[in-house]
């Protein structure tokens, strides 16, 4: 067969990502603090967009009734239970707009309320914002590779390894961001309990645990615990050095005559029981780098509405307003003669246009999505911590009808201020575990509280559950779930083997 060249003509279907396109995906993962310096660098590049900096039209946070929607760009209100009126971007597809189904899902009965603002030409958008996930220069990328891991990164990675319920990860998070710089616990825990809507036991439980990661003796309420806490590391913590510890102010004046008394030693064993006291750490967290103080401003408001249900608003105090300035544009356009000059002019109309329509949809993304989380987790906003679902980025993509990648991007780095405190979207993301009839699944939460439930029950029974007894037991109970599993889970909670735990009982 003979070899030749011939031109062929096919149609074919592809996507194609634009320049425009790449920035509208980059500013929707983006963070507040973030979004912020990439407006400054296109109002010094662009000379159509400026920033308006009057007060924006009508509050949605501080109204109590609902706003009505308008044409004109006022701030409005939108019921949840009529989401075909709230359109959104799902994939940043600038032909096309997401619609919500009719199919809405409905948890506890309880209606929420969404607010969302500016839909003229004028957009608000936040100045302050924490975190990241996306790098603009090889510079900034070696800066983050290199810099020293901070005391709150190395507790919240071993925190991740931990294997603690849902409602202990969301404690443990409060726990670490309260935790000084020398590595001691500065927040009372009645507090934290009050604000989580959870017991005092559950709290102190979680911090039991936390003490006991690395470095040894962080998380300490006092010098004293965290001087015990290090003892007991090294099996060096007996009632002498109990007495010494608790006698640290003999110490400080040293009264070593009174400490011997205490103590109940001689001079040769109270030395050394001093050097070894020198040899502790009374500031754990100093080794690891101090993170930068920074204040978390919320992208999004929940607030509990008069009628019941839930306010769901977009942060418009702090967000910046940019704007196309028409009238420029036409003075310019006017004096443009060159083809050049009226190429380079329509270009930053075009990219000023792109700019805003791209806040716009982030910020209706962002707010379709908190909807979503928030009527599925209504739970935890009424009675706890203890109340999260199991939750992926799946279930809330198919409700809200984008991808899973835009709500993952949407999540990151994006916080909401709730009653119970301020959070990171993706905090209400929790795993899930298959049932064995593969119809429903259930939370690794709560499997993790049923195993714990049946061997606290073993002091009203009398019977030591193995391992294996307790897999069968759940396994009735429709949780389809390993041995292994079991025990990684017994062994997270901090609960000895059933040996163990037979030792205990004689």
């Amino acid at each position: 067969m003979a070899l030749g060249q011939r031109l062929e003509l096919k149609q074919g279907q592809g996507l194609v990502i634009t320049p425009q396109l790449q920035q509208a995906i980059k500013l929707l993962q983006l963070s507040n603090l973030e979004l912020e310096a990439v407006i400054e660098t296109e109002l010094e590049r662009n000379p159509l967009l400026q920033r308006d900096d009057a007060d924006p039209v009508g509050d949605a946070n501080d109204s109590d009734a609902p706003a009505e929607a308008s044409d004109s760009g006022e701030s409005r209100e939108l019921e949840l239970s009529d989401r075909d009126t709230i359109a959104a971007n799902s994939d940043l597809d600038a032909s096309s707009s997401d619609v919500y189904g009719d199919d809405e899902p409905v948890v506890r009965e309880r209606e929420s309320v969404v607010s969302d603002s500016n839909e003229g030409p004028v957009v608000d958008w936040s100045k302050a914002g924490k975190g990241g996930t996306g790098f603009d220069g090889d510079e900034d990328m070696e800066r983050a590779l290199t810099r020293e891991k901070t005391l709150t990164e190395h507790l919240t990675d071993q925190a991740l390894i931990a294997h603690f319920s849902a409602p202990e990860m969301a404690i443990a998070q409060i726990l670490i961001d309260a935790v000084d710089e020398a590595g001691y616990m500065r927040a009372p825990l009645t507090e934290i309990a009050d604000r989580l809507g959870c017991e005092l036991a559950l709290v102190e439980k979680v911090l039991g645990t936390c003490q006991g990661f690395e470095p040894t003796g962080i998380m300490a309420t006092s010098v004293p615990e965290c001087l015990k806490l290090q003892l007991v590391e090294r099996n060096r913590f007996d009632p002498a050095m109990q007495a010494l510890i608790d006698n640290l102010e003999l110490l400080a004046r040293r009264d070593l005559s009174a400490l011997r008394k205490v103590c109940g030693v001689d001079e040769e064993d109270l030395s050394e029981m001093i050097a070894e006291l020198k040899s502790l750490n009374p500031r754990p967290g100093s080794a690891y780098g101090a993170e930068p103080s920074q204040t978390v401003v919320p992208d999004v408001f929940v607030r509990a509405d008069a009628n019941g249900g839930w306010r769901i608003d977009l942060n418009s105090d702090t967000l910046p307003r940019v704007l196309v300035d028409q009238k420029y544009h036409t003075k310019v356009a006017t004096a443009a003669r060159s083809e050049s000059e009226k190429s380079y002019l329509n270009e930053c109309l075009s990219q000023a246009n792109w700019l805003i329509k791209s806040l716009d949809q982030r910020a209706r993304t962002i707010l379709k999505v908190s909807a979503e989380i928030v009527r599925q987790q209504d739970a935890f906003f009424v009675y706890g911590v203890e109340y999260l679902r199991p939750l992926n980025l799946k279930t809330v993509a198919d409700a809200v009808g984008m991808h899973e990648s835009t709500v993952s991007r949407v999540t990151s780095n994006k916080y909401v201020a709730t009653p119970r405190g301020v959070f990171e979207l993706k905090f209400f993301f929790t795993s899930s575990i298959a049932s064995n009839d593969g119809t429903s699944a259930h939370s690794a939460e709560s499997v993790r509280h049923k195993i714990k439930t049946l061997i606290d029950g073993e002091k009203n029974s009398g019977e030591i559950l193995s391992d294996d007894r307790i897999v069968e037991i759940l396994k009735e109970a429709g949780v389809d779930i390993a041995r292994r599993t079991v025990a990684k889970y017994r062994e997270a909670l901090r609960i000895p083997s059933s040996v163990e735990r037979k030792r205990q009982s004689r």
